[in-house]
């Protein structure tokens, strides 16, 4: 069965798969935030979460296990429950004839499965067969300033360094960072169980698969999807990523080489007026963006663009954005009402 487009008088069946989540958890407050058309809302999640409770709207809801029965008559899916559920139920999803905008890696480079920040390349949410892919979290922050820059002047390279929250690692993680951080200072030797090694107080080289080019997984997510949203297929990008003692915000340290010099005013005027991005320069106190700027908050602060000095075609600047918001939940409803404005 093909999957359906959304009902005339724009008012869904929705199914938060993932319900039980940190981006679920943001994903429901978003689409109260943002009165987002629901006539009926179910919170899906694996059989070790189901039964938990959890309240929208004034209303406490139950937590169902997905399975078919719990998917007939649903309009969309918002899928943040892991690759592997993705990949268990896309079938299903596919048969009963909703559409999905899944926040896992599972189907971001197939071929025919857009990839989509809504601010860069809306119009490729158009082109899907039933399942829109949410890109990684650094690679929608990233993607937000390449962009509108890039229409300027050509990208020719582009070096990234991430410093990025634990919240990329889920709702466990986060709460682990702020007991084993209350351990430190009681005078204890803090051991993680969430990830391989104590974030409080620390920072190390993100934790995700290390490929044959001895870059990890989390870095070549950023190389192979910025390409891919940007259309750019064979564009020069290195990233090396971080995991930080910051609970929820991404920050990124970002060098472009474009293919001719750019002027730091005409790239601070274009990145001020871009949609989805805000400026933070503060040079006179030295105040450029931080997590705790952002924190909760829709945009990408960007500030501290200043020219190369080892580069007269080259750019230097500083991001941050919302992990939770932005980077997965945010972007994931953003795509969904895309579509619903052309319903």
């Amino acid at each position: 069965m093909l999957p359906k487009t959304f009902p005339s008088d724009r008012s869904l069946s929705v199914a938060v798969l993932g319900a039980s989540g940190a981006v679920g958890h943001e994903i429901l407050h978003l689409l109260e935030e943002r009165q987002f058309p629901i006539r009926e809302i179910r919170l899906l999640a694996s059989s070790r979460s189901a039964g938990a409770k959890q309240i929208w709207k004034n209303s406490t809801y139950q937590i169902k296990e997905v399975n078919r029965k719990n998917l007939e008559g649903v309009d969309l899916v918002l899928a943040s429950a892991g690759g592997g559920v993705s990949r268990k139920w896309r079938q299903t999803i596919e048969d009963v004839g909703a559409i999905m905008i899944d926040n896992s890696s599972a189907f971001r480079m197939e071929k025919d499965v857009p990839l989509v920040v809504p601010e860069v390349n809306p119009k490729d949410a158009f082109n899907h067969k039933g399942l829109i892919a949410n890109p990684n979290c650094t690679t929608i922050l990233l993607s937000l300033i390449l962009a509108p820059l890039s229409m300027k002047i050509p990208l020719k390279r582009v070096i990234v360094s991430t410093y990025q929250s634990v919240s990329g690692a889920g709702a466990r993680a986060m709460e682990e960072l702020k007991s084993l951080s209350q351990e430190v200072l009681d005078g204890k030797n803090p051991t993680s169980q969430v990830l391989p090694y104590s974030l409080a107080f620390n920072l190390f080289l993100h934790n995700s698969p290390l490929q044959e080019n001895s870059y990890c997984e989390e870095e070549m997510k950023m190389v192979n999807e910025t390409r891919k949203i940007l259309r750019i297929p064979n564009l020069p990008l290195s990233a090396t990523c971080v995991r930080v003692p910051v609970l929820r915000a991404h920050s990124e340290a970002v060098n472009i080489e474009f293919e001719q010099p750019f002027s730091v005013e005409e790239a601070r005027q274009i990145l001020n007026k871009a949609e989805g991005v805000e400026l933070i320069e503060d040079v006179a106190n030295n105040r450029f963006p931080m997590p705790t700027d952002v924190t909760g908050r829709n945009p990408v602060a960007v500030g501290r663009i200043r020219q190369d000095i080892s580069n007269a075609n080259a750019l230097e600047l500083w991001l941050c954005g919302d992990q939770i918001r932005k980077g997965a939940a945010l972007n994931a409803i953003q795509i969904a009402e895309l579509l619903l404005s052309r319903s």
